[in-house]
């Protein structure tokens, strides 16, 4: 597996968001949505780094508030992501199929 990009948002985004859990957290995503999406990590980078990896965060964030570990409270997350599916107005704003998984769409 190539390297894993660092973060370019370390204020915002996934990142800024996960707080004390940022460091260890960063990686444990990127493989993990990588391994759901097949995407590549450049695409994962700018997908985390952008408000709807702030969302994401905050959804793993909920997770570990439930007492979740961290690879399990991402693995969750990601699963959650891609059971969501985009809507008619979400898929003609990524330019996706209706029925994408949400986080392949945003992913693009």
């Amino acid at each position: 597996m190539k390297n894993i990009p660092a973060t370019q948002n370390t204020a915002f985004g996934f990142y800024g968001t996960m707080d004390e859990h940022a460091e260890a957290a960063w990686p444990i995503a990127v493989k993990r949505i990588a391994k759901a999406t097949g995407k590549d990590h450049e695409a994962i980078r700018r997908f985390l780094d952008s408000r709807h990896g702030r969302h994401f965060a905050d959804d793993v964030q909920n997770n570990l508030f439930e007492g979740m570990s961290l690879d399990r409270a991402i693995a969750r997350s990601v699963k959650r992501w891609m059971d969501w599916t985009a809507n008619k107005a979400t898929a003609q704003e990524y330019v996706v199929e209706s029925g994408t998984p949400l986080l392949m769409a945003m992913i693009g």
